[in-house]
């Protein structure tokens, strides 16, 4: 199996299926996640699907999930 690390070319990381959420906008401003087989996260930015892929824990991206749910990062969606 190929070593995962951060930055690496999303094309580079094969075998996986990317999701993004049904809300996602038409422009492709989305953010994609990809469960790895060694049970960690890839994270991709949907406009550049080539671009670098960051690789978390599933014990990072349950923190990060907790977090949104209970509304933490809300001002970062905020219009400027």
């Amino acid at each position: 199996m190929r070593r995962m690390y951060n930055g690496m070319a999303a094309t580079e990381i094969d075998g996986v299926v990317w999701q993004k959420s049904r809300l996602s906008n038409s422009q492709g401003d989305c953010v994609e996640l990809a469960p790895l087989l060694d049970g960690d996260v890839a994270v991709r930015n949907s406009r550049f699907p080539e671009g670098p892929a960051l690789i978390y824990t599933r014990a990072e991206i349950a923190a990060l999930l907790d977090g949104v749910k209970k509304g933490e990062f809300d001002h970062l969606a905020e219009q400027l």
